[in-house]
């Protein structure tokens, strides 16, 4: 996945000489996890910037720079890290269209890892998309494999919106058939991973595989789970889900948020909105990370974070009610 997302900044920087990428170590270095690499070779030092450790200053420029017309690809080399930058995120990318009437917009990126999972303990370690999706004026993308990640950051960085575009640590190193031609995928379109008869599993980034391993396991026991990935989580694709919540006629949304406030319980209740509660042949279930900070030790790590078994023990209550 980190190569396909590679090679949709180096398609999109050629394509558009108005975009460029901006982070701490993203020129030489290639970044952290070498999602730049190679860029700053191609493109000079005046389209992929090395900046200082300033998140405040990298996104302030990304602000300023897509007002007057860019396209800034703003890198957090850690994703936690976009505390230190919510006023411009938050009070200024996301609401500048709105405040000036539609005379000016923000095509803005700020990327980077959810690194859970790997042992940063808890201030390198959060998903933090609730908060995004909660913000009006911003796009919120977290893709779950190559594919839809290249397909999605070509579209990010192509929309006059700012957009949050959140990709999971662990899933750089997967890999997935990437078409050698060119193409985009549809912001605020869903994806349906694996049709079911039985149980409509939403999930997204990390949580999509999570999802898929526990469905196969259940195909075997008889238990057809659909697996429906959002992509994008703002704009929602709620057609989609309620289609199929509609045809199982049961749902549980698989997070790796905190449980209160989080992203399931939206998709929970938008789902409610959507389908008549009477369809539903059990209450929704949401499969979350527990409300506590994320530990350091690997034991305690897997603990909090959802696991197929918490899904399986999901997939059981609402199969028997």
């Amino acid at each position: 996945m980190s190569e396909a997302l590679n090679e949709a900044l180096h398609e999109e920087m050629t394509r558009d000489s108005s975009t460029l990428v901006i982070g701490e170590d993203i020129g030489a270095h290639g970044g952290l996890f070498k999602v730049t690499a190679g860029l700053l070779q191609e493109f000079g030092p005046s389209r992929v910037i090395d900046s200082p450790i300033s998140e405040a200053g990298i996104t302030g420029f990304g602000v300023g720079g897509a007002l007057i017309g860019m396209r800034p690809v703003v890198e957090l080399q850690i994703f936690d890290f976009v505390t230190l930058t919510m006023d411009q995120l938050v009070n200024h990318a996301a609401k500048w269209r709105f405040m000036s009437g539609g005379q000016v917009s923000v095509p803005l990126v700020v990327r980077g890892p959810i690194s859970n999972g790997i042992g940063m303990a808890a201030q390198h370690s959060q998903t933090l998309e609730a908060w995004f999706v909660h913000t009006p004026g911003l796009v919120v993308i977290m893709p779950s494999n190559a594919y839809d990640a290249k397909g999605l950051l070509k579209s990010a960085i192509r929309d006059d919106n700012p957009v949050v575009f959140l990709e999971k640590r662990l899933l750089y190193a997967r890999k997935g058939d990437v078409p050698s031609e060119e193409y985009v995928i549809p912001i605020g379109v869903a994806d349906v991973k694996r049709e079911g008869t039985d149980v409509t599993v939403v999930a997204a980034g990390a949580s999509v595989q999570l999802s898929l391993q526990a469905a196969r396991q259940l195909a075997r026991e008889g238990v057809e789970v659909e697996v429906v990935d959002p992509r994008t989580l703002k704009p929602l694709d709620m057609d989609s889900i309620a289609a199929s919540v509609a045809k199982t006629g049961r749902l549980i949304v698989v997070n790796e948020g905190p449980r209160a406030g989080g992203f399931a319980s939206e998709v929970v209740a938008r789902t409610l909105d959507h389908v008549p509660i009477g369809e539903l042949r059990a209450a929704p279930v949401r499969v979350t990370a527990k409300d506590t900070p994320i530990p350091y030790s690997a034991g305690l790590e897997r603990a909090v974070l959802p696991s197929v078994d918490d899904l399986l023990a999901a997939v059981a209550t609402v199969m028997a009610r």
